[in-house]
């Protein structure tokens, strides 16, 4: 395999290499003299056997672009007649990355100098082949958001319980920093962001299972509809969490011993690995709005649907989830007018914000109907309906800007 190009550094992006046959077989093929950088790659272990590396490159016979892309498995040592680790292949790791966090996970630079590795699937197919993984690790890295988010909520929480300073401003208060109207807000929209990333999660993977179990198209269409918001709006809730749980802590937040900070550097790189959350955004006004946004308004449909018949018992949280979902399906329907696909990239990340905010007051509302206005849950959903739903119209505007006004400004007006 030859460098072909710069390595992969930005997600969205996929390295361009070829593959030579250079005595190998059909499905056998020898990779020669190149570095990769690789965000989800740990490189090497000593705990076991075997190590197997996933590589795109391009066959000599390959198109250019995406479509002329191939996968191939690349193992650490080559397996012998038998099956057991055999010879070593020649491939090595040639350093390790210093990153802002997630020290856990080591991010290497290999180096492959005429290794051996064996085409996965169909030549030229290798896109697809790696998406079909890529998707299962979008939801994944969504859930990763989500989890970083329960921590530094939690952590936040438990510190405001027992921080003390000043007086409290309200009657029986605990006489810690909870008390305080900023802080108990920035911890009840930790907390209520949280709800909403796990909800548009479970539903995404519910979705996925019944998909698998039903193969009704409706649950699979679904599934796809909802990847990219769980993935972009539980990775940006995770980043949003994680920087509030360090405000919480005020000044100790900024010191390592508290590990408020470190929720941060760790959950910074889910919004760019897996597709960063642009790309999550472009695919969901482009690939899933080509149906004309059926699957998009049948969602809306349940979303009003659900309201519509709370509207004698909990009118003040359902008619703004109704009215809402109204808003976001105009928007629906005039991107799918639009032909221009950059005038829909330009709004594509504020119609997902906006998209996931909808949801989120569909499901703070369906958990305030199961355990009432007056529990915990209700009032949770009632501070989502009235603090941050309202969030959704200007994301929409946004969404509906079109490109003119960022192109209008020029490089050299940007460096001014």
């Amino acid at each position: 395999m030859d460098r072909h190009d710069e390595p992969n550094r930005a997600a969205g992006r996929v390295g361009r290499w070829r593959a030579a046959q250079q005595g190998g077989t059909k499905r056998r093929r020898h990779l020669c003299g190149f570095r990769t950088e690789n965000l989800y790659l740990l490189g090497d272990n000593d705990f076991s056997e075997n190590v197997c590396h996933l590589v795109l490159a391009r066959l000599p016979d390959g198109k250019p672009g995406t479509k002329g892309i191939s996968l191939f498995l690349v193992p650490k040592f080559i397996p012998d007649e038998t099956g057991a680790p055999g010879a070593a292949n020649s491939l090595r790791v040639v350093s390790l990355e210093h990153k802002m966090g997630l020290h856990g996970s080591p991010t290497a630079v290999m180096e492959y100098d005429g290794a051996t590795g064996w085409l996965v699937g169909e030549a030229h197919d290798g896109m697809r082949a790696m998406f079909t993984m890529m998707n299962n690790a979008r939801l994944g890295v969504g859930v990763q958001g989500l989890g970083q988010a329960e921590a530094a909520t939690q952590t936040a929480l438990a510190y405001a319980l027992d921080r003390k300073q000043g007086r409290s401003p309200i009657e029986g208060g605990t006489g810690t920093i909870i008390d305080h109207a900023d802080v108990r807000r920035m911890l009840a929209t930790m907390r209520a962001d949280t709800f909403v990333a796990r909800a548009i999660a479970v539903a995404c993977a519910q979705a996925i299972d019944m998909g698998h179990a039903t193969g009704d198209a409706n649950w699979t269409t679904r599934a796809a509809l909802l990847t990219p918001i769980a993935k972009a709006f539980g990775t940006e809730t995770g980043m949003r969490v994680a920087e509030m749980g360090v405000q919480v802590h005020g000044g100790m937040g900024f010191i390592e011993e508290t590990g408020a900070a470190q929720y941060y550097r760790d959950v910074r790189v889910t919004a760019i690995y897996e597709g960063t959350n642009g790309i999550q955004a472009m695919d969901l006004v482009g690939r899933k709005m080509m149906d004309g946004g059926d699957a998009m308004n049948a969602l809306l449909d349940e979303v009003e649907a659900h309201a519509e018949g709370l509207r004698a018992t909990l009118p003040d949280l359902a008619e703004p989830v109704w009215q809402a979902s109204e808003t976001l399906r105009e928007v629906v329907d005039a991107m799918v007018e639009k032909s221009d696909m950059n005038a829909r990239f330009a709004g594509a990340v504020p119609f997902l914000m906006g998209f996931a905010r909808v949801l989120g007051g569909h499901f703070h509302l369906k958990a305030a109907a199961a355990e009432g206005a007056d529990s915990a849950r209700g009032r949770l959903a009632r501070f989502y309906v009235e603090r941050l739903l309202p969030e959704h119209a200007s994301l929409l505007e946004q969404a509906g800007a079109g490109a003119a006004a960022l192109y209008a400004l020029t490089p050299e007006d940007l460096a001014s």
